[in-house]
């Protein structure tokens, strides 16, 4: 049995800019960071001659081409393994929350499947393969950092170029700098999941009328850099994570919805001084920053809605138990 552990991403600025609408014509960029909230695959070998893949359902299939679940069934044909295994996945958070659910998923699956046939693989050609499966085979209309933040871990600087190759820059925030704006954020959860792909869609069809806003939100990825590795300020970084709120709020519409826009009002009355949703919008994680001494007054405005724990993961999908024997 092989398990991998692969951790999901709160980007902070540059959204958007990672769909080929954008960065095909002029560079995208983000600012990325992989969080300590993980998906688990486990890889196992299977007596009968069947595939079983166990998700949110359980399918059993005699042939590839029978798997229903879209990144099982490619994540295989890509790997050339096929029956006899036993997959399952298990998310720390749900899907449709905002967090790069099911990139972190492919990059993990394509880890566990590559260590189950004996192979290392690097981060590079995890994040390559899982944008090959993702955006080329199955045709999302998603962006390309998700992958990255998956295979990678920790805060990244990441650029995004017309010819689809991808530059993953880490940044060297201090640990004190770190650990005290871990302390500051809050993820609130808006009781709400979508998919982002009809978001996403929109947003990609509306890009050549966007093009000054878009630019704007990707070059606040790098002003967040350089805060974060300079003198720390985090109050300007909360203005520049709310002035890019607003900005991805005003590229599409259905990015935001009434009830998010009351949280996030409730939570500024109260003493955030910033904040954004988190993924494509239209629900999911709501992240605020604010004062350590703040979060409670601020939690119970809110009606104490359940909340998310937040760390950076300094590292990116990995093996974390190998048993038996591999090979197929």
């Amino acid at each position: 049995m092989i398990i991998s552990q692969a951790p999901y991403r709160v980007s902070l600025a540059g959204g958007g800019t990672d769909l080929p609408a954008f960065y095909r014509q002029e560079m995208g960029a983000v600012l990325s960071m992989a969080i300590q909230r993980h998906m688990y695959v486990t890889v196992s070998p299977r007596f009968d001659e069947t595939t079983r893949v166990a998700y949110t359902r359980t399918e059993i299939a005699a042939s590839l081409d029978d798997i229903e679940h879209e990144i099982a069934r490619e994540a295989l044909r890509m790997t050339e393994l096929g029956r006899h295994l036993e997959i399952t996945t298990v998310g720390d958070v749900p899907a449709g929350t905002g967090m790069g659910s099911s990139s972190t998923l492919t990059v993990g699956l394509l880890q566990a499947l590559y260590a189950y046939r004996g192979e290392v693989v690097s981060a590079e050609r995890l994040a390559e393969e899982a944008c090959e499966i993702e955006i080329d085979i199955l045709g999302k209309p998603i962006g390309r950092q998700d992958q990255y933040a998956a295979a990678y871990g920790g805060l990244n600087y990441i650029e995004f170029h017309s010819d689809d190759t991808v530059r993953v820059e880490p940044v060297p925030v201090p640990n004190d700098t770190l650990a005290a704006f871990e302390e500051q954020v809050l993820l609130v959860y808006t009781e709400t999941q979508r998919s982002a792909d009809g978001i996403l869609q929109e947003q990609s069809d509306s890009t050549a009328d966007r093009m000054t806003v878009l630019r704007e939100m990707r070059d606040m990825a790098k002003e967040i850099r350089s805060v974060l590795t300079g003198e720390p300020d985090f109050d300007e970084l909360a203005r520049l994570l709310h002035h890019g709120w607003e900005l991805k709020r005003s590229v599409v519409g259905s990015i935001s919805n009434s009830q998010i826009d009351e949280m996030y009002a409730t939570a500024r009355a109260h003493g955030a001084k910033g904040g954004k949703l988190l993924g494509a919008g239209g629900g999911g994680f709501l992240l605020l920053m604010a004062p350590l001494d703040l979060h409670g007054e601020i939690l119970d405005a809110l009606g104490n809605p359940r909340t998310l724990p937040f760390a950076v993961d300094r590292r990116g999908s990995r093996i974390i138990f190998i048993s038996g024997h591999g090979g197929h």
